[in-house]
């Protein structure tokens, strides 16, 4: 039977990428990657961003810088990819109700503004953003990360009718998140079981026209 040239093609790169020199090369892209990010989140949790540079990523991971470019061309990107271990982004809940949906995702943030990452790592990226315009995709990220789960959770209730449609999603989101960050960063006070149920309660409890 014939073989098509596609088809000699396809075998031959499946008999390439099959070789134990590609998978050993894979292997190595694999793991200098998981050093590089690695090293860089550990800087982010010491030292927030002023303590991130392409040359301290490679001295902490033993990572040429080359090889640091190669993957990720620029250090606002290789910062994006790191980001993605701060932890902010939840999964969305599905507990039957708008009230107990939000109860879960500010109980879960309050926990994660609290935490040590958090507290390394957050102010320097608000702060950075306002100065650096390629970290504010940075920012971005995590903005989009944190409010995702909530802003789902919101327009699923208002479609439920659980909340009316007149209200603005960015305006739930901001009193259920703002009253946390404000004791988090400016009163200091606890952020307890007791506060955030009050915040969910005057955010979605009380059904407004």
């Amino acid at each position: 039977m014939e073989i098509s040239r596609f088809n000699r093609v396809s075998f031959v790169k499946e008999k390439l990428s099959s070789k134990p020199g590609h998978y050993e090369r894979d292997e190595r892209v694999r793991r200098s990657k998981k050093a590089i990010l690695a090293a860089t989140y550990q800087l982010l949790s010491e030292a927030g961003l002023g303590g991130v540079s392409v040359e301290a990523v490679s001295m902490r991971s033993g990572v040429a810088k080359t090889t640091i470019y190669r993957h990720w061309p620029s250090r606002s990107e290789l910062l994006l990819d790191a980001c993605s271990n701060l932890g902010s982004k939840q999964e969305v809940p599905d507990t039957g109700s708008l009230k107990g949906d939000v109860t879960i995702l500010a109980m879960s943030l309050a926990a994660w503004l609290q935490s040590a990452r958090c507290a390394a790592v957050l102010p320097s990226i608000v702060d950075a953003a306002q100065r650096d315009t390629e970290l504010k995709g940075v920012y971005a990220r995590l903005h989009a990360e944190m409010t995702g789960a909530f802003r789902v959770v919101v327009e699923r209730g208002q479609r439920k009718g659980e909340l009316p449609r007149t209200r603005k999603s960015s305006e739930v989101l901001a009193a259920i998140i703002g009253p946390l960050f404000y004791r988090r960063w400016f009163s200091r006070e606890a952020l307890d079981e007791r506060f955030v149920r009050g915040i969910v309660e005057s955010a979605v409890g009380r059904r407004r026209k």
